[in-house]
């Protein structure tokens, strides 16, 4: 059997990305103090501000290659959704309510019918948000940039005494997890690598999927705002993880000296287990690229937890907290133990 495809072979390295952010951070040694402050804790989905009562939070992201294949499909009205997704998605990990959104859109050459379509996904994203776009920027950069690049910043807002950190998750609790709508935007090298790999197109028809595999790959990521925020509001929660680049290993964001056991995962979506087949995908690889059908999860109390799993159809109890160390695939015995 020819050997696996893996997220590395295909030219991102996690580990490797995760060593350079490190040597970046390294160098931010500067502090200011007082109103406005950065509040440091560590592992956080988004940056917390110290605005005298409650946090400012901050976040930024991009959409990645999945650009790519919207650029191949000739199918710009979603993209921006994913944009959208990709920040709100880690605001709503402190439980804080995204508010206000600047996209960045960096383009060799002005192209009023492409932004025109971005703008649409993009409004889409900031509605299933309730959040308002204030502000952006568009970019020619033909010197730089091959095609369009798309990324943007989220501010959001918590009060102090309604912030979720997972410093709270403890050995009792369960794992609840909220279903991604598909690949999501995270992971698209991987998945373009292994199509192109088999000589499949883009629009071309795959077993297994009901769509072409570029419409498929395509699918906006789901934007949990409304969900997750009805869910804190209701239940008590002690921990949120927006399951996005590292996938499982994003769980490793929680309270440490515990261990995170998956032990009944969501039933992946068929695009996961044909990029799997086409690609000779292992699983270890599979669940620290790929949301493989978990596009959030949250931390939570075992009576709590069971009331969200049942009040919310989208919701399931996938886990459950233990003592000691690490991320637990409890069905392949395959631990991470690092992020």
């Amino acid at each position: 059997m020819a050997e696996g495809w893996t997220y590395s072979k295909a030219g991102v390295n996690i580990d490797k990305k995760s060593s350079s952010i490190e040597s970046l951070v390294e160098e931010l040694k500067y502090k200011r103090s007082g109103f406005g402050q950065m509040v440091h804790k560590s592992g956080l989905f988004a940056s917390l501000i110290d605005f005298g009562n409650r946090y400012v939070t901050l976040a930024t992201d991009g959409v990645g290659t999945k650009i790519l294949i919207a650029e191949e499909l000739g199918i710009w009205d979603t993209i921006g959704i994913d944009c959208i997704a990709m920040n709100v998605n880690d605001t709503i990990c402190v439980n804080a309510a995204p508010i206000s959104f600047v996209d960045y859109i960096a383009i060799d050459r002005p192209d009023e019918k492409v932004t025109k379509e971005v703008g649409k996904g993009l409004n889409r994203g900031a509605e299933l948000s309730d959040m308002e776009i204030v502000g952006g920027e568009i970019a020619v950069l033909p010197e730089m940039v091959n095609g369009l690049d798309l990324s943007g910043t989220c501010m959001g807002v918590v009060g102090k005494d309604e912030i979720i950190t997972g410093e709270t998750c403890e050995k009792g609790d369960l794992i609840v997890a909220l279903k991604s709508s598909g690949v999501h935007s995270n992971g698209l090298t991987l998945a373009r690598k292994v199509v192109e790999a088999n000589n499949i197109k883009m629009t071309d028809s795959v077993s297994g999927l009901t769509k072409s595999i570029g419409k498929e790959l395509l699918t906006p990521t789901e934007i949990y705002v409304k969900e997750v925020l009805g869910i804190t509001k209701a239940h008590e929660v002690h921990g949120l993880v927006d399951i996005t680049g590292g996938g499982l290993r994003n769980i490793l964001r929680m309270a440490k000296g515990l261990k995170y056991v998956i032990d009944d995962p969501v039933k992946p979506q068929p695009i996961f287990e044909v990029l799997r087949q086409l690609g000779n995908i292992g699983t270890e690889e599979a669940y620290q690229t790929f949301n493989m059908g978990m596009g959030f999860a949250i931390i939570a109390p075992e009576d709590e937890a069971e009331s969200i799993a049942k009040e919310n159809a989208n919701a399931k109890v996938v886990g459950r907290v233990e003592e000691g160390n690490g991320v637990y695939f409890a069905p392949e015995k395959i631990l991470y133990d690092h992020y």
